[in-house]
């Protein structure tokens, strides 16, 4: 009895012990130890064997929380020398004193041997009183250690009639889980479809079956554009392992065919002059790339800039300074200049969309980096896109008690971002579309990265799942599955490498904190926009507008998570921004967060051709909902169910009147002032000049 209430003292000490890191020296403030010591933690008892992937851990999430550039080191038994900025040095031990308390309970026992040896030697006579009272002593109490060590750690010895009743209650649940789970198998997870054809939603024809939808339509314009049999080759037909064949939704519509009573919004909000502005001439130097017209070989001939065999699933390529040579994801680089990501009148981005959704992948392995999953894709005209898989249901609205850098990014956020932001008349965003992923045929069988390949595994259910390697939400809590093979997915069409176009990573001025208790300093100061005006690049040019055109398209979409922007280093700082990685926008459509128009409030600053598409918007014949549900309806997964719920669509409608009535909030106090014209900038003037 005594023992345990000596265990059950010391058990606070114990606790603290290991829970938390013995800090040796730090200058940090109480704020930002705290945060440093919850991450620790966190990445040591995850990854309690990989030093290298606790460290890599924490150095990311230091990098993200409180800017870069971090420098960490895990290990035991090593001296270091540093020069540092002040307030970021830390330094704590953990596992050494782990280390310690192993070797204290391994050695527990051997002083009870040792003495019990000494005194064996004397076998045959008579051992004296005090030394046979001080062993008994010594050995009760490193058996007293002993036992207190053990309850601690949980090493109690169980009795061996009672390992053997565990070990065969475990294989018998097994068993039972093995026999489960061949039932199971024996049908498909998903409900059984009714005998005869299907007629699907959003069609232009009402007699399309959907073995007839699911042949690609190509428009004249792609250069892939052939007879029928040719048009049926491009569509992949994958068999997953039970032998059951996979077609992947309709590709995209050349245009959007709306029903004879209501005329289509978005072609007429497409034809309005705001959406046909002139644009500036564009120079040699406004294209990020451009084809040579020579070659340095005098053998070879100067229009033939790219020749390739056919290898490993690739087509044969022959590409030279000749547009109508290229695929359509190279027309969309060598497209992209100063002032614009893609053209939305370019016919060769249809022909891009319908790649993405159609065309067959020949390799899929893990992007590096970042906190969840993302796979890049290759097809076989050597074209890129970034995969995001489904992680939960559309219609799920993300927890009110989450923080914002809690949530799962969602698939269709990718694809309605991507919508959104070409309604808005920016085109920022690369061109996405969602495609029904056959996760054994077109990622399993053909994936070349081991690590990925490690994380497959087929479900209870039969569903076949996985989850790859990243810092967070990679685990078999985390994993993806198909149902049982078909996993939704957004896919992007990738920039140019940074070995040809490098990029410039931007920290917004309008950055969150990414804590829990912490402001940032735009949250406490209203006049934080007067300090941002006089730094660079904000203080001349469009790049202060250009983030608010940022921060309406995150308002509309509730993204939080805009903590960086990109721009293409050639341009310098007199280019647009681009509007990459949203896949946790649209979480939550019953709540709104205004602050993420804290630039518009405190700068009171707006483009002139984006407030009158904002109004234009507002209106009934063009409202923002309708016109973005009849654009969404052209993405193929609209077959499987809406992309974005009526809530959401109902949502948009919502902030937009809000964020009209900031500006004219802005507007009324500035004209108090006598500076009423300084909150519209005239970029639509600009343009004619």
């Amino acid at each position: 009895m005594a023992e345990t209430v000596d265990s059950k003292k010391e058990e606070p000490d114990y606790k603290r012990l290991h829970s938390f890191p013995l800090i040796r020296h730090t200058d940090m403030p109480e704020e930002m130890r705290v945060e440093a010591m919850e991450l620790c933690v966190t990445a040591c008892e995850k990854f309690t064997t990989n030093n290298e992937s606790a460290a890599k851990m924490i150095k990311e999430s230091m990098d993200k929380k409180f800017g870069s550039s971090w420098h960490v080191v895990i290990g035991e038994g090593f001296g270091f020398e540093i020069t540092h900025e002040l307030v970021t040095d830390w330094y704590s031990e953990r596992e050494r004193e782990r280390e310690r308390e192993r070797e204290r309970r391994i050695n527990f026992n051997f002083p009870c041997k040792l003495l019990e040896e000494s005194v064996g030697e004397r076998a045959g006579k008579r051992m004296p009183r005090s030394l046979k009272q001080s062993r008994n002593g010594l050995r009760e109490k490193y058996l007293k250690i002993d036992r207190r060590m053990r309850m601690r750690l949980g090493l109690r010895r169980w009795p061996p009639p009672l390992c053997v009743l565990l070990v065969s209650l475990s294989l018998a649940v097994h068993l039972v889980l093995a026999l489960l789970s061949l039932l199971v198998l024996q049908r498909p997870c998903g409900p059984a479809s009714p005998p005869g054809p299907h007629t699907l939603p959003h069609s232009g024809n009402s007699n399309l079956t959907l073995a007839e939808a699911s042949l690609p339509k190509l428009s004249p314009d792609s250069p892939n554009t052939g007879s029928s049999k040719a048009a049926v080759d491009q569509t992949p037909k994958a068999t997953g392992k039970r032998g059951r064949a996979y077609s992947p939704p309709p590709a995209a519509r050349a245009g959007y065919a709306a029903s004879p009573d209501s005329p289509s919004k978005l072609l007429a909000l497409f034809s309005h002059p705001l959406y046909n502005l002139p644009h500036p001439a564009i120079q040699e130097d406004d294209w990020l790339l451009r084809v040579k017209p020579k070659v340095k070989d005098d053998n070879r001939d100067s229009t033939q800039e790219w020749l390739s065999d056919s290898e490993d699933g690739y087509d044969a390529t022959h590409w030279d300074n000749t547009t109508e040579s290229h695929p359509p994801w190279l027309r969309l680089h060598l497209g992209i200049s100063r002032w614009r990501l893609y053209d939305r009148k370019d016919p060769s981005l249809q022909a891009l969309l319908e790649q993405l959704a159609t065309h067959r992948i020949v390799s899929a392995v893990q992007k590096p980096g970042g906190t969840q999953l993302k796979l890049v894709m290759s097809f076989p005209n050597y074209g890129q896109a970034l995969f995001k898989p489904k992680k939960q249901e559309r219609d799920s609205e993300t927890d009110f008690n989450l923080f914002y850098f809690s949530d799962f990014e969602r698939h269709n956020a990718e694809i309605a971002a991507f919508h959104l932001d070409r309604v808005l008349g920016f085109q920022r965003i690369p061109p996405v579309v969602g495609r029904l992923i056959n996760v054994t045929a077109e990622i399993k069988d053909i994936t070349t990265d081991r690590k990925l390949a490690r994380t497959f595994y087929t479900s209870p259910v039969g569903n076949v799942c996985f989850y790859g390697q990243c810092s967070y939400y990679c685990s078999t809590e985390h994993a993806v599955c198909g149902r049982p093979l078909a996993l939704e997915a957004s896919l992007a069409v990738m920039l140019p490498d940074l070995s040809l176009a490098q990029r410039r990573s931007w920290r917004s001025p309008w950055r969150r904190s990414y804590s829990r208790s912490k402001l940032a300093q735009w949250e406490k100061d209203p006049n934080f926009c007067a300090t941002v005006k006089k730094t660079p690049p904000y203080n001349k040019g469009t790049r202060l507008v250009d983030l608010i055109d940022m921060a309406i398209l995150d308002f509309l979409m509730s993204n939080m998570d805009r903590h960086h922007y990109e721009t293409f280093e050639k341009f310098g700082n007199d280019t647009f921004l681009l509007h990459l990685d949203n896949g946790r926008a649209f979480g939550r459509h019953s709540r709104d967060e205004p602050s993420i128009l804290a630039p518009i409030e405190q700068c009171c600053r707006i483009r002139r051709s984006t407030l009158l598409r904002l109004q234009l918007l507002s209106r009934p014949q063009s409202r923002l909902s309708d016109v973005m549900r009849e654009s969404l309806s052209q993405d193929p997964l609209t077959t499987v169910a809406p992309l974005l719920s009526e809530p959401h669509l109902s949502a948009l409608d919502r902030r937009l009147v809000a964020v009209l009535q900031t500006v004219h909030r802005c507007q009324e106090r500035f004209h108090s002032n006598g500076r009423g014209g300084d909150v519209v900038y005239d970029d639509i003037g600009a343009a004619r000049l």
